[in-house]
């Protein structure tokens, strides 16, 4: 799968991976792990990897890339970007923040939710309106939850606050593949304004989909 560099700005470098997860961890990012089991490692591991991949093609010396107090990447000073992974699938996304603020990406296996789960994680709202999409090629359910990821992914860095599913509403558009994300409180700027809405954009094929939102200076 090839598809999240169509689905990002052209200012954003973005590196894959796919198949089971290779890459190797530098000292630091082993440390900071701890004694995670052995799948953890590796999937730590391959993002990364592309993570260093990708701010190479930037010009940047490949450097550990930490975690924050909630799992977050930590990039190099004048870098923002996003990881994901899931089983078979690995990515990076990164640029200079001259242009863009924050970049959010997920993956997921296109398959439908386990059994309970989208109720933990949609709104009625957003529940009925899956319900009158078109049926397709990509499960809505699950578009839903990576959407959300997405959003979370981009707001944090921004924002340095918890946003919790319920809160972005999503509403998925099929004809250009796009989604737009709704957030009542607050804006980038700080102010409590009259909340936030997102524009971010998807693609799948038969074993995932993919999501990305960026959030432009």
């Amino acid at each position: 799968m090839s598809q999240l560099k169509g689905i990002l700005p052209n200012e954003i470098v973005a590196v894959e991976q796919v198949g089971p997860p290779a890459g190797t961890l530098l000292e630091e990012e082993a440390e900071a792990l701890g004694r995670a089991v052995f799948s953890r490692r590796m999937e730590f591991a391959a993002g990364r990897s592309c993570a260093r991949r990708a701010l190479e093609v930037l010009g940047v010396p490949a450097q550990p890339i930490l975690r924050g107090i909630c799992r977050e990447p930590i990039w190099p000073a004048g870098i923002v970007g996003s990881i994901t992974h899931c089983a078979g699938y690995c990515a990076a996304a990164v640029a200079r923040d001259c242009r863009i603020e924050s970049i959010g990406i997920d993956a997921e296996p296109n398959e439908p939710l386990p059994d309970g789960v989208l109720r933990e994680i949609a709104t009625e709202t957003e529940i009925r309106f899956l319900e009158e999409l078109p049926p397709g090629l990509a499960c809505w359910d699950r578009l839903l939850f990576s959407a959300k990821e997405s959003v979370y992914k981009a707001w944090y860095p921004t924002m340095k606050c918890w946003l919790g599913f319920e809160e972005a509403q999503i509403t998925i558009y099929p004809a250009d593949k796009t989604f737009q994300a709704r957030i009542p409180r607050g804006d980038p700027g700080g102010g409590a304004g009259g909340g936030l809405c997102w524009k971010g954009r998807y693609a799948h094929n038969t074993e995932y989909v993919v999501t990305s939102l960026v959030i432009h200076r």
